[in-house]
């Protein structure tokens, strides 16, 4: 498996707008799922924290610390991989805790 290849604590998670993968934990809304995301200071349409990267004017999709299980870094083409990875499925644990508590 490749270094880009791997889940990583979110406390770890670039916060310079760069896009990543990201690990939605599951709720009452569905189960875990993988978004491409990247991390906002806040502008005129939001505050500062993670947006969804279809955010638009208007339409800001937002997630809350907790909400955010892990990330990836952006794989590299791979023309032998057609779809996103799947969500880490392994036991919350402090190793992917993103509430800090």
């Amino acid at each position: 498996m490749d270094e880009t290849d791997r889940w990583r604590h979110m406390a770890s998670a670039p916060k310079d707008g760069s896009r990543i993968l990201v690990t939605i934990r599951p709720s009452e809304q569905g189960p875990a799922e993988v978004d491409l995301a990247y991390w906002s200071n806040g502008d005129q349409f939001g505050g500062e924290g993670w947006r969804a990267s279809d955010s638009s004017p208007g339409h800001i999709i937002e997630y809350a610390e907790p909400e955010l299980k892990c990330w990836m870094p952006m794989p590299s083409a791979n023309l032998n991989r057609f779809s996103m990875p799947s969500p880490w499925e392994g036991t919350d644990g402090q190793q992917f805790d993103g509430s800090g508590i």
